[in-house]
């Protein structure tokens, strides 16, 4: 589904998140809007939602799923909200994937080959990271131990997986993350900590 397709979707809904007390002038904007920012994360959570699923086509559907989400219940609320609440919609998303593949007896489909990765090659993360948000990736490993850190961060149990994307991949502070994931920012610290100790211990760096 294409961003424009989904936000189509919104039209009829005159009650809907959309449909502002401003008019139709407001609506418009509110919409422009939501689409730059639906645009702007729609890469780097697919990835996300690659790393917790490794599988694609569920990994998609937990990213539309959850854009759909945020636009039907959250394109009211102010833009700078916007980030933290998708992407605690989309580790919910990701959450109930995995337990409905438990249930159904689909976790080897977690050690196929090709379902890994979206092009058959290691996550680039600092290719997925905006320019102002790679200087932490670089201080923990350096672009030349990256594809180490790639296949580390696939290993790490999920909670410290999401902990480290949402901080390093997605810039978002401690109570944005917290946000998110669902708790409290004593345990994202913790799992942030932890995901740190577990990728320098991968790529041989010496915790400082």
């Amino acid at each position: 589904m294409s961003l424009s397709t989904l936000l189509m979707s919104l039209d009829g809904d005159s009650s809907g998140a959309l449909a502002t007390a401003g008019g139709a002038s407001a609506q418009r904007a509110q919409r422009a809007a939501m689409e730059r920012f639906l645009a702007e994360v729609e890469k780097r959570a697919y990835q996300h939602a690659l790393l917790g699923l490794r599988h694609r086509e569920d990994a998609l559907d937990a990213v539309q799923d959850a854009m759909l989400q945020l636009c039907l219940r959250y394109a009211d609320r102010p833009s700078a909200e916007w980030r933290p609440l998708f992407f605690r919609i989309l580790v919910n998303k990701v959450q109930d994937q995995r337990r409905r593949r438990t249930v159904r007896g689909r976790w080897l489909a977690w050690w196929t080959p090709g379902n890994a990765e979206d092009d058959g090659a290691p996550l680039d993360l600092l290719d997925t990271t905006p320019d102002t948000r790679q200087e932490p990736l670089r201080q923990l490993v350096g672009e030349d131990a990256l594809r180490s850190v790639a296949k580390a961060v696939e290993a790490l149990p999920p909670r410290q997986q999401q902990a480290f994307l949402l901080r390093n991949v997605e810039g978002l502070d401690i109570a944005e993350t917290a946000l998110a994931m669902g708790c409290s920012d004593g345990s994202v610290k913790t799992h942030y900590f932890r995901a740190l100790q577990a990728l320098r211990a991968a790529v041989g760096e010496e915790a400082p």
